[in-house]
């Protein structure tokens, strides 16, 4: 059989950010799992120029990868009750390889909420985009409290709810390629 493949974003290219952790966390939890090919994309090696999708805009890098992927498990720190405006310029550059695919989606804060605002403002440009947005989400409050300050996890339960997401995750991403691929 085929693998699934991932693409694991990390949307946030802030200087001293710490959901890179939870997003390296997720690659890892998707490496693992026997019907995924998980890439990584980090938003903060790309240097988009100016907002659209104009083809002259576009980086040619990040336009395979999202042709490439079948699913996206988007990784998103708040900031100020929002998503940060360089994960909403790059996911604008793009509109074709989005469409029908289906996308996870965590939540990451230092307070209380694990992100769940920027969560709720991101879902309607993911819909605009053609995304699939998943049922259900995950959230990893107090993210300095969750993970050392070399990166690791500190809390293990999170690795139960990474592959409970992935396996919703896989379902979607199996039934809409199946779609996209036999349906016009």
């Amino acid at each position: 059989m085929n693998k699934l493949t991932i693409a694991v974003i990390a949307a946030s290219n802030r200087p001293g950010r710490l959901s890179i952790n939870a997003a390296k966390l997720v690659f890892a939890v998707a490496q693992a799992n026997p019907e995924i090919k998980a890439i990584f994309i980090d938003r903060d090696e790309f240097e988009f120029q100016k907002d659209g999708s104009n083809e002259d805009l576009r980086i040619a890098k990040y336009s395979e990868l999202t042709a490439q992927a079948d699913g996206f498990f988007i990784v998103t720190p708040e900031y100020n009750h929002s998503y940060p405006s360089s994960l909403k310029r790059m996911l604008d550059s793009e509109y074709d390889n989005y469409l029908h695919k289906p996308v996870a989606l965590a939540g990451v804060s230092s307070g209380p909420w694990g992100g769940v605002r920027a969560l709720e403002g991101l879902l309607p440009t993911l819909r605009a985009l053609g995304l699939v947005p998943l049922q259900h989400d995950l959230q990893f409050p107090q993210v300095q409290d969750t993970f050392s300050a070399q990166g690791e996890l500190l809390d293990q339960k999170y690795r139960e709810r990474i592959e409970k997401i992935l396996n919703e995750l896989v379902w979607l991403t199996k039934t809409l390629k199946w779609g996209r691929e036999n349906l016009k």
